[in-house]
């Protein structure tokens, strides 16, 4: 079960992020089939290799691991933006979001 949850959630975010399996792989200086091999359920990363993924992602393992966010890179950048903000900015957003989701 969470075998085929590491490779599928790895080849999910490097699609959101936009590589292709060689680059990613190549950039994290491994041979250019490493991430094809994990997406297609012959090879498992170590748990280094795990965390080296997740810098490239640009997310945390525990991030990784957050089932219920699809994007978490996209989710931290929102984050860190959103901090930079007033609380009558927050009020409106927070009202924009509820309003997206169909809450009143």
């Amino acid at each position: 079960m969470y075998e085929d949850y590491t490779q599928e959630r790895i080849a999910k975010l490097r699609v959101i992020k936009g590589d292709s399996a060689r680059d990613m792989s190549l950039s994290l200086g491994q041979n250019d089939t490493y991430i094809n091999k994990i997406e297609n359920k012959k090879a498992l990363p170590s748990l280094q290799g795990l965390f080296y993924i997740c810098e490239y992602l640009g997310i945390t393992p525990r991030d990784f691991f957050d089932e219920d966010n699809p994007s978490p890179a996209k989710l931290d950048g929102i984050i860190d933006d959103l901090k930079a903000l007033d609380d009558e900015a927050l009020t409106h957003i927070a009202g924009v979001i509820r309003e997206m989701r169909g809450k009143k």
